[in-house]
């Protein structure tokens, strides 16, 4: 509650708090005040008829313009409060997504990792929407039924002081149910978020592997889990009903004890309670009983709710990457020459695990092009990710041109290479923005690149060329074609070190020969490094770095690897 008052900022909130009191002063003031007024006229009596007619005209715009400017000072400060409130709410909801945000986006492997997407997509949607729909409307409901509650037991109190006597025992009764049912429903509540997030998951990696499930023909048995999925969900939402139900059943008997105590009051106090109090007494305890069910409801909902920032607020402290900057800031044209060195180094993905890669030391010249082997497991995708500095647990140093990449930022290490993954990244947007997503690059630059990766004649027949929509994930680009809109990013920005990731592991024969001649023309004085499947090519590579259990067994060119029977790459 604290974390999300902080981010509606405190001093707004106490402003509202106070012009809630004040709206509801000034509604109990209009009850009082009629009241007064009707006691007022049956207490008035003249001789004269005239004179009646004149001190009634008079009585009744003095009671009347006094009444209406109550009411009138209630709309104008709710008004205020409102007005007050709406944009404290939409700040803080801007706030928590913000930081929710920047927290995700700074986010390390392991946390992807071990996080199921539905989860994060339910923090950015349901968690979200809570606080900029069910949260504000809680907090606004519970003050407003908080102050009702006051002021409807001030006037009957005030009215039947007797009524006093019999509160002690409502009371107790009323807290005991408040007690029970809060904390049931709030689990009730948690569970039922719960279960919402396998619901979230299981679509988007239907959706993910939707071709695939058609091609095995397993459409049922992904339904029935989804079924499974929202049946679980359903039995919590019915839980959750029932005992809202069974709150209402209670609240109601109280309220109608509540409604039967004030009226006998009244009329034990007859004689000495004028009329219009008795009237007001009463009239006001019929609403008490929807007070206290919407007071116990809002308190529950509002527990219930404030859970989302709970929610939010604890992947505020989820394990982030490095700092993007730092003051330590290479050059400008760093690197220079893309001269890799590795000094025992080691990595590993988790503190308790065992590590990938052990004791590394090797050194990669400028402008050689280093093929990289072996078998699955063997820690090739570990050295690229070690590279880039995407796991936390290592030791040992890498130098690129004397230069120790722990010491500098993630943002100038990062910019400073360039990868092409095996699998493709396409953003949903136009081929301009693919190609140059910060608009640095000229048209006629992005139009070299795309002929370089042979791309242009096939942007030149589309109707938009550079402004040709791109599908969610580039699912309106063939795989290959994904894969050389890559290798374009890459040629535009041309940076000294390039890593091929398994780059043309899933494309065809024809454009992996693309790809290669484009490389080896085109970064013809980088240093590139390249995870290999198709051992052809890299065999006219500089040398070739065999792994086997995150070890080096084998580093030579590829002429002295081959012609060796006895080494691992030979076999």
């Amino acid at each position: 509650v604290l974390e999300y008052l902080k981010a509606c900022r405190l001093w707004p909130s106490a402003i509202f708090i106070l012009m809630y009191i004040m709206s509801m002063g000034s509604d109990m003031a209009s009850s009082f005040w009629l009241s007064n007024w009707s006691n007022k006229v049956d207490q008035e009596k003249s001789n004269s008829l005239n004179q009646t007619l004149v001190s009634d005209e008079k009585t009744k715009f003095f009671y009347l313009g006094i009444y209406a400017t109550l009411g009138f000072s209630k709309s104008l400060i709710s008004l205020l409060a409102n007005m007050l409130f709406i944009g404290m709410y939409i700040k803080a909801t801007k706030s928590l997504h913000q930081g929710l945000l920047r927290s995700v986006l700074r986010g390390n492997l392991r946390f992807f990792e071990t996080t199921p997407i539905g989860r994060i997509v339910n923090r950015f949607t349901k968690d979200i929407e809570a606080t900029e729909d069910s949260i504000p409307y809680s907090i606004k409901s519970l003050i407003e039924c908080s102050l009702s509650l006051i002021s409807t037991i001030t006037i009957i109190s005030t009215s039947t002081p007797l009524f006093l006597a019999a509160m002690v025992p409502i009371s107790i009764f009323y807290i005991f149910v408040q007690r029970y049912f809060v904390p049931s429903n709030r689990q009730l509540k948690r569970m039922q978020a719960a279960t919402k997030s396998p619901i979230f998951s299981h679509f988007s990696e239907c959706q993910a592997g939707v071709s695939t499930i058609r091609a095995y023909n397993a459409q049922n048995r992904f339904i029935k889990i989804m079924q499974e999925n929202i049946d679980e969900h359903l039995v919590h939402y019915y839980c959750n009903t029932v005992s809202n139900r069974w709150l209402a059943l209670r609240l109601e008997i109280l309220g109608n004890i509540i409604t039967i105590l004030a009226a006998f009051f009244a009329i034990t106090s007859r004689s000495s309670l004028s009329a219009g109090l008795a009237g007001l007494s009463i009239s006001i305890s019929l609403s008490i009983s929807s007070n206290l069910n919407w007071f116990v409801r809002t308190v529950s909902e509002f527990e219930a709710n404030i859970t989302s920032v709970e929610r939010i607020i604890e992947y505020f402290d989820i394990k982030h990457e490095a700092e993007w900057t730092n003051e330590k800031k290479p050059d400008e044209n760093w690197p220079q020459n893309g001269n890799i060195v590795f000094n025992d180094y080691s990595v590993k993905y988790r503190q308790e695990l065992d590590w990938v890669l052990k004791k590394l030391n090797f050194r990669i010249l400028p402008g050689e092009k280093i093929g990289i082997v072996g078998r699955t497991g063997a820690g090739k995708s570990s050295l690229t990710l070690g590279l880039f500095r995407m796991l936390d647990f290592i030791s040992g140093d890498v130098l690129i041109d004397q230069v120790n990449i722990e010491k500098i930022g993630l943002h100038d290490l990062r910019h400073k290479l360039t990868i092409i993954p095996q699998e493709s990244v396409i953003f949903s947007g136009t081929i301009r923005m693919n190609l140059d997503p910060f608009g640095i690059y000229s048209d006629e630059e992005l139009w070299k690149a795309l002929e370089l990766a042979h791309l242009k004649d096939y942007i030149k027949g589309l109707e938009k060329q550079l402004d040709h929509e791109c599908s969610e994930d580039g699912s309106n680009l063939s795989v290959g074609q994904k894969q050389l809109v890559c290798l374009a990013r890459a040629l535009l920005r041309k940076t000294k070190i390039l890593v091929l990731d398994e780059a043309t592991a899933s494309v065809d024969h024809n454009t992996d020969e693309l790809i290669q001649q484009t490389i080896r023309t085109q970064f013809n004085d980088c240093t590139v490094l390249t995870i290999a499947h198709r051992l052809n090519t890299i065999m006219d590579y500089s040398r070739i770095l065999v792994l086997d259990n995150g070890s080096i067994v084998e580093f030579d060119s590829p002429k002295n690897l081959i012609s060796n029977p006895n080494s691992l790459f030979y076999s």
